[in-house]
């Protein structure tokens, strides 16, 4: 595989909110749209790379842009070396401190060097990693469920051929969670894989007290049931119940999944790319995982975390959660409840019609 050197020229962005054909609701929040930073790299050889970012809430869209686009224009010059301009940030940023929207911004710019160098070889980036094109078992990704509209939903998702679904928990009392957990294992039936997520909304006693409730529903993991910063108390849930417990969407990268890994605080990882440092960090996140014998799944980004699942020695679900698709010439696909990823790069082209239709300004 040739790979020729490319310069960038500059970083040009969109900020767009999308609209999401499956609103997410979570005890925290609800998500009605989606709040996206386009990133396109230029290059001065013709190759454009291409990403996206996730602001999560609309307030704070433009300022992640236009973080995006002070860093770019530091980069004008500087080789397509996604390790290497990483090591250049984590100097660049060390004192400012780089938790946050900078690091969001500058695991967007890595993630489009990637996406340029796989288009400049032709070549998908999972080749690039070393991986292969395969298919990876994917769940459907659910918010807080409505008894009376989504029961339906989610059997057409059983019947479209996913093995997992997950749901959303804890915006009510116990009693709400055990009987909205036990319509939803009555929908799906005994042999779909079922997780819950808390979106860190609780108390470890609490947390401890409603895992232990809802064990009886054979659920394969509960995620994120105390804040996440707070390793120390997911571990004292992890070592009280019997259900497996799921964390790293908001690990800022490796060093923040080491620490959580020294601290015992999760059965599974599910490092978030845009937070754990692009497709480098990611890479490096799935070694400690291997490491620690941990099984590691993806957070959002469907697009380019089917790309580093392929290379995860120990890979076990994609979350399939539709952001991106509104935006895209060929919106990303899951097929029997698998993803597969594509080429070049990471495969994705804006829908030029509907960004300017969803331009955010």
């Amino acid at each position: 595989m040739s790979l020729p050197a490319l310069t960038i020229q500059a970083i040009e962005t969109h900020a767009v909110t999308v609209p999401v054909a499956r609103p997410v609701r979570t005890a925290i929040g609800a998500i009605e749209s989606a709040p996206l930073v386009l990133i396109d790299m230029v290059t001065a050889e013709g190759i454009t790379g291409r990403a996206y970012i996730f602001a999560y809430i609309r307030p704070v869209l433009l300022a992640l842009e236009k973080i995006v686009v002070d860093i770019g224009a530091e980069l004008q010059g500087r080789q397509v070396a996604p390790f290497d301009l990483m090591h250049y940030f984590d100097r660049r940023f060390r004192l400012a401190g780089w938790q946050g929207l900078i690091g969001m911004a500058v695991s967007g710019i890595e993630m489009a060097c990637w996406d340029a160098l796989g288009r400049a070889a032709g070549e998908p980036v999972a080749r690039l990693l070393g991986g292969s094109v395969r298919k990876l078992p994917a769940y459907d990704s659910y918010g807080i469920i409505d008894l009376r509209k989504d029961l339906d939903t989610l059997a057409a998702s059983v019947s479209s051929g996913f093995k997992a679904i997950k749901i959303k928990a804890g915006e009510g009392d116990l009693a709400k969670d055990i009987s909205v957990v036990r319509a939803v294992r009555d929908a799906i039936g005994p042999d779909i894989r079922l997780m819950v997520d808390f979106n860190q909304s609780l108390t470890v006693p609490e947390a401890i007290r409603r895992i232990d409730a809802l064990a009886e529903f054979d659920l394969t993991w509960v995620e994120e049931p105390v804040k996440a910063e707070d390793l120390e108390g997911h571990a004292e849930v992890r070592n009280a119940v019997t259900v497996p417990i799921q964390t790293g969407e908001n690990w800022w990268f490796p060093a923040g999944m080491a620490a959580a890994i020294r601290a015992g605080a999760c059965d599974y990882a599910m490092p978030d790319l845009m937070k754990i440092g692009g497709i480098s960090g990611w890479v490096k996140a799935a070694a400690l995982g291997e490491a620690a014998g941990i099984p590691v799944s993806s957070h959002l980004f469907a697009e380019a975390s089917a790309h580093v699942m392929t290379v995860a020695p120990t890979a076990h679900f994609i979350e399939w959660l539709d952001f991106a698709g509104g935006i895209l010439e060929e919106p990303f696909q899951v097929t029997d409840g698998h993803v597969t990823p594509r080429g070049p790069g990471l495969g994705m082209d804006w829908d030029l019609d509907a960004v300017r239709r969803y331009k955010t300004s």
